[in-house]
């Protein structure tokens, strides 16, 4: 029945059906086989895909990257950045780490992320005499931290449906994306110890104050999220929610926001939270499907008889995820796998928050991949460069990406033990 069902699945995708109806497809036709095909369990299924209240998070999330986008806070913290860094060789491309970092902490969303990124630091870059690619590798590369720092859409996604601690998967995510952060800085260094261009002049601390004062509101929301989802304060859900209304009030504190913006920030998060949504209840539909077949079973008697290792299996699923996340959308297979692998998991006694941020950062790579990568396709429409040019410019920031993965396989306290301790 696994092969019935991924069969059918990567069919349907290769025949470009969109990914929730693919979900729709393959599920119904395992139903069929099965002779349980029942137009009513599966709309009650697909109602209950939606109808989970820590999924109201996503829309929040979605809404305060748009009010970001366009409420002036991107070039408050672009600017604090520049006054950093921008005069060091190289300078732009710690800007662009900078920036990353902090954005990441605001949205959750790497394509809004790296939009917003990209529409300031590429052409910037490309008029200092950056090489193009590479620009962008790097702007996208930063842009994808987004789903692994707090608060990430795609691990509000893991925690709903492996049943995970939201809150945990989110304080877990922070040592691994500080870890990539320093990755890309070590990387954009030596790559550009021997060249040169055009430097920033140095601000003085005086600048660098005002920028500082400039940015200081935008700057306080990440603190917010993490010390209030610690604190206890408040749920994952809730923190989207003041997310959203601190976001709206600075914006309208810099009197960025205007009538037709309003209407943008609203239609554009409209749209996504229906496509994310859809998703979702195609998902449990999916994962209705897969239990029913007894799929995760077969799986578990069947790596079973190969390895009994847990390490030997994490490095086994993580070399199957960078595969699937080159053809498939981070937040659909997060849907689609997760159900299959659970059972696997807790045989093993894998820490399911601990796979959880593995499987999130893994997919994440399959963003900036050819031929699906979504964030490499914002960056190439930024650049104007072809998919080919830029993963040429992508590739030594996705050597470091795979070892740090590598390095949390083989060595799981790196994210257990400060995850453990954060929440």
């Amino acid at each position: 029945m696994l092969w019935l069902f991924l069969g059918s699945l990567f069919l349907f995708l290769f025949l470009g059906v969109p990914v929730a109806l693919s979900m729709l497809l393959s599920a119904s036709f395992m139903l069929f086989q099965m002779d349980m095909f029942d137009t009513q369990l599966i709309t009650e299924n697909f109602v209950m895909g939606t109808n989970n209240f820590p999924l109201m998070a996503i829309p929040f999330f979605m809404l305060t990257g748009e009010i970001m986008k366009y409420g002036g806070i991107s070039e408050r913290i672009i600017n604090f950045a520049m006054s950093m860094v921008g005069h060091i060789k190289g300078g732009l491309g710690y800007v662009v780490i900078i920036s990353g970092l902090i954005f990441a902490g605001l949205s959750g969303s790497a394509v809004a992320d790296t939009a917003a990124l990209g529409a300031i630091l590429i052409p910037m870059m490309a008029a200092k005499k950056y090489d193009l690619a590479r620009s962008t590798g790097l702007t996208c590369a930063s842009g994808i931290i987004s789903v692994v720092i707090p608060p990430s859409i795609p691990m509000i996604i893991y925690g709903i449906t492996a049943g995970a601690s939201i809150t945990k998967l989110f304080m877990g995510g922070t040592v691994p994306g500080l870890l990539m952060i320093g990755g890309l800085w070590f990387v954009w260094k030596f790559l550009y110890r021997n060249h040169e261009q055009a430097l920033e002049p140095k601000q003085t601390k005086k600048q660098r104050w005002q920028s500082f004062k400039n940015a200081f509101w935008p700057l306080l929301l990440p603190v917010i999220i993490i010390v209030g989802l610690r604190g206890g304060i408040f749920t994952p859900t809730e923190a989207g929610v003041v997310a959203a209304i601190y976001a709206t009030i600075v914006s309208l504190m810099y009197k960025a926001l205007t009538w037709q913006s309003i209407q943008e920030v609203f239609l554009n998060t409209i749209k996504t939270t229906a496509m994310v949504m859809f998703v979702a209840a195609a998902a449990m539909i999916s994962a209705f499907a897969i239990t029913v077949a007894q799929i995760p079973m077969e799986l578990v008697e069947f790596i079973k008889s190969i390895t009994d290792n847990a390490t030997i299996l994490m490095l086994v699923i993580m070399i199957f995820l960078l595969l699937v996340g080159c053809v498939m959308d981070l937040i659909p297979a997060v849907l689609i796998f997760v159900p299959v692998l659970l059972p696997l998991l807790r045989a093993y006694h894998i820490d399911v928050a601990y796979f959880g941020i593995m499987m999130v950062i893994n997919l994440s790579i399959g963003l900036i991949t050819p031929p699906v990568g979504t964030v490499l396709y914002v960056g190439s429409g930024i650049s104007k460069l072809g998919i080919g040019k830029i993963s040429k410019g992508i590739y030594p920031f996705l050597l470091v990406y795979f070892a740090i993965l590598l390095l949390m396989v083989f060595f799981p306290n790196i994210v257990i033990v400060p995850m453990n301790w954060l929440s």
